[in-house]
């Protein structure tokens, strides 16, 4: 299909706006295209030579939107100008499309209007104002005030207020008022005495005047003054697809000039809550983008400070040693420590929090603290996890989670191994003579549980060409997850056949296996360790 120029802009000005202010806000940009009979002419935005249409293979970066009483029109993400993924890219054009397809629904039920109430000139012209504004602000909070003094000064109201839902505590909160004093809300979705609450709950628009009010224990109109006629109509939003809901209130309290509200002045209101409801939603919806934006920008950079918190093993130049943490969310509560002690000794810490995600990760946080400071002050592994314990035990009740943990200090000049271990199972000498890997058994319950007799230690002899092989649940739950031997297994069968190999491929090696694999129950952070207490080897 061959582009070409359009003889004037399709677009009504409330949906380029609103397309200009997603590209502003989210730093992306969008070309719109029309769709006449299968000849695309570009929309927006306006440039000679206009770019080449969306070609094969670029379905996933369009959406058509459809209006009842328009053509077609195919709205193309067009890039930005930092790194983003598909996932951004998608999400960005979905949208884009919900609020193009709701501004021009609106635009489409403005001209309705315009029909209908050629003779009523001030009102057409409120229903523009309000589009235009509600088109070109992104925060409803900066137009409400604005829309309802424009109301008032048309219908002739003396005072107006604007509710709106927050379906986290079920009440109606007051977003703009204009006029006389009110009341300021909040008011319960279920308050059985206010208007305001039966308006949203029955989703029908009501007029009250003085004589028809409802007596004491009814509901009554939350104006301040008893002979206030009250118009009060729901603002409600109808989805594309789905049913529509109501999502706040609109109420007019008074005539300037006395008498009641009419049912013209209901339905010239209810034209401009079907406005509002539009824009809440499209508000709504460019919050949670940004939300989610955001939280992806932060949780990126918890992942990176979290990684910085482990040790790089390339600083132990004298021994030959691997690690790897990966965490099933963007952090977790796996990790590992190596400390360097005194008269050439070694320690190597190894833990795992019983959850995973933020709060894991801050028990992972607090744990590599603690035990940095106790590993250098008291030296024994017993002791370091006694102080750990103590340390952790209060944040690990209020959390209600547990920690394995690990902790050895190798002395490879006298061939020996010194370790407590706290509950964690996954605990390994894998001789290089062969034969089965020896578990190096837990001393003690995890941290949290152990309570105040506990911690024990052990000693074993280590060879100088064994290796110390530390992991964690997530790497075994992994590869178990592939058939065969179970995960423990698993994990051995392939240490045990890489005794020649340096620790950093038989990491890479492990890591590289749980890639392949799809677990049959969900993730859990994988963590693993690997030393071979006679130092560094040569290139096999």
């Amino acid at each position: 299909m061959k582009p070409r120029r359009p003889a004037g802009v399709e677009l009504p000005d409330t949906a380029l706006r609103s397309i200009h202010d997603i590209q502003d806000t989210l730093d992306v940009s969008f070309r719109i295209w029309v769709d006449r009979e299968g000849t695309l002419e570009l929309q927006f935005p306006l440039q000679d030579p206009p770019p080449d249409p969306p070609g094969p293979g670029l379905e996933n970066a369009t959406r058509t939107v459809v209006v009842a009483t328009r053509d077609p029109l195919v709205l193309e993400y067009a890039g930005s100008s930092r790194p983003s993924g598909a996932d951004a890219a998608e999400g960005a054009l979905d949208l884009a499309a919900r609020v193009l397809r709701r501004a021009l629904e609106n635009d489409e039920e403005i001209r309705f209007f315009t029909v209908e109430l050629s003779e009523r000139y001030e009102e057409i012209n409120l229903l523009y104002s309000i589009s235009e504004t509600l088109g070109s602000v992104l925060s409803l909070d900066e137009a409400a005030g604005a829309i309802l003094t424009e109301v008032c000064d048309v219908v002739g109201a003396r005072r107006g207020s604007l509710w709106v839902h927050d379906g986290d505590r079920d009440n109606l909160h007051l977003v703009a008022s204009v006029g006389d004093m009110g009341l300021e809300g909040p008011v319960a979705a279920d308050d059985p005495l206010a208007v305001t609450a039966q308006v949203f709950r029955e989703g029908r628009a009501t007029i009250v005047v003085p004589s028809e009010q409802s007596p004491a224990g009814g509901p009554t109109p939350e104006s301040g003054q008893k002979d206030d006629t009250v118009l009060s109509v729901p603002i409600r939003y109808s989805p594309p697809a789905g049913q529509a809901r109501t999502v706040g209130v609109i109420n007019l309290f008074g005539r300037r000039r006395g008498g009641k509200f009419t049912a013209s002045d209901q339905k010239l209101l209810s034209a401009i809550a079907s406005q509002v409801g539009a824009a809440l939603e499209n508000n709504r919806l460019i919050r949670e983008s940004l939300a989610r934006e955001r939280m992806a920008r932060e949780m990126e950079l918890a992942h990176n400070l979290q990684m910085k918190l482990l040790p790089a093993v390339e600083s132990l130049g004298d021994l030959e040693m691997a690690a790897r943490v990966e965490p099933a969310e963007q952090v977790g509560g796996d990790f590992y420590h190596i400390l360097r002690l005194p008269d050439g000794k070694v320690g190597v810490m190894i833990g795992d929090v019983s959850s995973h995600g933020f709060p894991a990760a801050l028990i992972m946080t607090l744990s590599m603290s603690a035990a940095t400071i106790f590993a250098s002050e008291v030296g024994a592994p017993d002791k370091v996890l006694r102080h750990v314990d103590d340390a952790l035990r209060e944040e690990l009740e209020t959390t209600e989670m547990y920690l394995t943990l690990f902790y050895g200090v190798l002395d490879a000049a006298a061939g020996e191994l010194t370790y407590s271990n706290a509950g964690h199972p996954h605990a390994f000498l894998v001789r290089a003579a062969g034969g089965n890997p020896e578990r190096l058994m837990a001393t003690d319950p995890p941290v949290g549980f152990a309570g105040e007799a506990a911690y024990g230690q052990r000693r074993v002899r280590v060879g100088p060409e064994d290796l110390l092989f530390l992991f964690t649940d997530g790497l075994s739950d992994t590869l178990g997850s592939s058939g065969g031997l179970n995960g423990e297994q698993r994990v051995l069968s392939e240490v045990g056949g890489m005794l020649d190999r340096t620790p950093g491929e038989i990491v890479d090696r492990l890591f590289h296996l749980t890639d392949d694999v799809t677990p049959a129950f969900p993730a859990d952070d994988r963590s693993a360790v690997v030393l071979r207490a006679g130092g560094e080897r040569g290139e096999n």
